[in-house]
């Protein structure tokens, strides 16, 4: 048998000389001068940016590096060595990839998914901490069979795993048509071997976007991915030498290798593992790496995890289809006194789903009541907003919308396999009972489909949802006692912490004011302390230095001082998993808004991306940044600059979903009437010149406010 080190050695060079001969191949059709360019990244080559500390943008650029990444296989058989040889070998990866994107945009051809945009590794960030994704693996090779491709990766799925799939195993999962992509966390990254430098990719660009790992810095990366990021790979027989060389990569990055070729590969301890019984990869590669599995037991006859929670039921697959907009659906949470409930009650009032023909649309409705000693009635849109999460985890439903405005999906799937009306009251017992048992004592769910109940039930439905409004509209920063901290995303940011007001959502759009005091008491010990506000400094900006002090304490002695209404003095830190960002347009002296599914360009010339990779990483960096798409319309809003008045362009699609709290927001504090149409956007220009144009015409209150630099 070849010697472990020899094969990482002669795996590198095989890769090297693909890379070489792509290279020369792309030079000698496009010319040195053709850009390379990954799509959607403010971090083109994200590997040879970590790892060398610099970036290249044309393919001549990349011919001149590339003898300097061939010369970190020097065949050095000391350990440094041979990890630096995985490392040349993901760059050399990268190499064949790009030059993929030089000839095209899309190389795949939507075939695979290739390159994982900035906006993927960020809408990962919260899932992330929460343990929502407990790791990531990587599933190489040909599994045995078809049957056998399918359990292990939908295992994988069942336990929240992120699944990146590279070479035949795509193939076998397409045979059994698995359901793949993005949305429900298993990707078919490409067909060959190369392909993996998109998966290290998006890794490194997780480290520098949430860690504020800086270019270059090759300890920091090594650190950073085998304490925070935690991935293994799999790996089937036979196994190469270019997939060794692949695997002594992985293995410096902290992430153990599990295969069962017994014939060609050496067991280390820790980072191979042999694992002969492939029905067994599983538990070894979770065991590898310490990964514990927080098991919900819940009496559905389909999968239950947060894998499915991006699935899409789409019309021509779906059984039944609850229609908000056609018939009357709402969903509530009610409080009531522990003797008015009997736990686990389900109840059905109406016709069941399969009592409908398929593809029917009906009206539908949900009541879950609960009652627990510790429950408080200001807890109840808290858990109210989490039968969104709860019922997508539920393998073949879509949910979507919230309070009486509903659309569920039943897919012909999940109605085969035995799911009915009964199955969402049982989600949500189980669910509620085990997120808020701290509070919760008794559960118990109705689901309404009759018609004339819906219609009555929908309309007491809406009273308790104006009483809601009534007071969440009181709640302001200046009437409450405490805020609340949150560094759920210390975990991937160590310096990043968030101070959460009722006007001032976690910059993630997942925290409110009521959420972070829920989970304070659910959890005393946890992640959302109270942060006193006893100690003003200036409170039209925003200053206490009770706040601060905690802050100090909480960032680990990072910051010292933050500014909760400012994004020029001491602005609040961003992670990396915002919703939005922000930055100064300096012609018009106003902001430019864009968010995380914007793809396209801004009046700043830059992208989401680009603009995000300005901030984050527990960071301050005035001028930019990072928050919820509901603190938008906030009076607190950068109040310190002037407020709202100083957004000039945002998406459009953005635009719509904040129109009328924003403009509501602006006839109270300027008396402005149709603000957000005085606002640009995508279909306006993305030219600064021009945009200061339409802002003329439109008259905007921007103009009239001191200039901000």
């Amino acid at each position: 048998m070849k010697k472990l080190f020899d094969r990482v050695f002669d795996g590198a060079d095989e890769m090297y000389a693909f890379a070489e001969k792509a290279l020369n191949e792309a030079i000698a059709e496009l010319g040195e001068s053709t850009p390379i360019a990954m799509p959607n990244t403010a971090y083109n080559l994200a590997n040879h940016l970590a790892y060398l500390g610099r970036n290249f943008n044309t393919l001549g650029a990349l011919k001149k590096v590339f003898e300097e990444v061939k010369s970190w296989n020097q065949h050095d058989p000391r350990l440094r060595g041979v990890f630096n040889t995985g490392f040349g070998t993901f760059m050399a990866a990268e190499v064949i990839e790009a030059c993929k994107y030089a000839r095209s945009a899309d190389p795949y051809e939507g075939k695979y998914h290739g390159h994982l945009s900035d906006a993927e590794v960020r809408e990962l960030g919260v899932p992330l901490v929460t343990d929502d994704i407990p790791g990531f693996v990587v599933i190489y090779g040909k599994a045995p069979s078809d049957e056998e491709a399918v359990d292990l990766i939908k295992g994988y799925q069942m336990r929240g795993i992120f699944v990146f799939l590279v070479g035949e195993i795509i193939e076998q999962a397409r045979n059994k048509e698995l359901n793949m992509g993005f949305p429900v966390r298993v990707v078919a990254v490409g067909p060959d071997i190369w392909a993996v430098s998109h998966v290290i990719s998006f890794v490194n660009r997780a480290a520098m976007i949430f860690g504020a790992v800086q270019p270059g810095d090759r300890e920091a990366f090594d650190e950073y991915t085998f304490y925070r990021i935690h991935a293994f790979v799999n790996v089937f027989d036979p196994v190469t030498d270019i997939v060794v060389a692949c695997g002594a990569g992985a293995i410096s990055m902290g992430f153990p290798v599990i295969t069962d070729d017994e014939k060609d590969m050496w067991p280390v301890p820790k980072s191979i593992l042999i694992q002969k019984d492939t029905t067994d990869f599983i538990e070894t590669s979770l065991e590898a790496r310490d990964i514990k599995i927080k098991v919900t037991n819940i009496d559905i006859p389909v999968a239950f995890s947060t894998a499915f929670e991006g699935e899409i039921v789409r019309k021509r697959d779906m059984q039944i289809d609850c229609d908000g907009s056609r018939y009357d659906t709402f969903e509530l949470v009610r409080s009531r006194e522990i003797h008015e409930i009997e736990d686990h009650r389900i109840e059905l009032i109406g016709p069941d789903i399969d009592t409908f023909e398929q593809g029917s649309s009906i009206g539908f409705g949900i009541i879950a009541e609960v009652a627990g000693k510790n429950m408080q009635t200001d807890f109840e849109p808290v858990f109210e907003r989490n039968f969104h999460n709860f019922l997508n985890c539920i393998e073949g439903v879509m949910h979507t919308g919230q309070r009486d405005i509903l659309r569920v999906r039943v897919s012909k799937v999940a109605y085969d396999a035995g799911f009915r009306a009964k199955h969402f009251g049982e989600v949500l017992y189980a669910k509620i009972k085990s997120e808020y048992e701290a509070v919760v004592d008794k559960c118990q769910v109705t689901i309404i489909t009759d018609p004339d109940t819906l219609k009555a039930q929908r309309a007491e439905a809406g009273k308790q949802y104006d009483l809601r409004d009534a007071r969440l509209g009181s709640l302001t920063d200046e009437v409450v006692d405490v805020f609340y901290n949150c560094i759920l995303c210390q975990s991937f940011s160590p310096a990043h912490v968030c101070i959460v007001t009722p006007e001032r959502l976690g910059l993630c759009g997942a925290v409110s004011w009521l959420d972070a005091k829920a989970t304070n008491q659910l959890n005393p010990n946890g992640p959302c302390q109270i942060v006193t506000k006893e100690r003003v400094v200036d409170e039209h900006i925003g200053i206490w230095e009770d706040v601060n002090e905690n802050v100090f304490k909480s960032s680990h002695g990072n910051l010292k001082q933050v500014t909760l209404y400012s994004i020029m003095e001491d602005p609040m830190t961003s992670c990396g998993c915002f919703e939005c960002i922000c930055g100064i347009e300096p012609f018009s002296s106003g902001v430019v808004i864009v968010n995380r599914e914007h793809m396209g360009m801004t009046p700043l010339g830059m992208s989401f991306s680009e603009m995000a990779s300005m901030t984050g990483g527990g960071v301050q960096t005035p001028g930019f940044m990072g928050h919820g798409k509901q603190f938008i319309s906030s009076k607190k809003f950068m109040r310190a600059e002037g407020g709202p008045a100083r957004i000039v362009w945002m998406p459009k699609a953005l635009k719509d979903l904040v129109r009328s709290k924003l403009d509501k927001t602006a006839k109270e504090l300027y008396d402005v009437d149709d603000f957000t149409s005085k606002i640009g956007d995508e279909t306006i220009t993305e030219d600064a010149e021009v945009l200061m144009e339409f802002l003329a015409e439109q008259g905007h209150p921007v103009l009239e406010l001191e200039p901000l630099i």
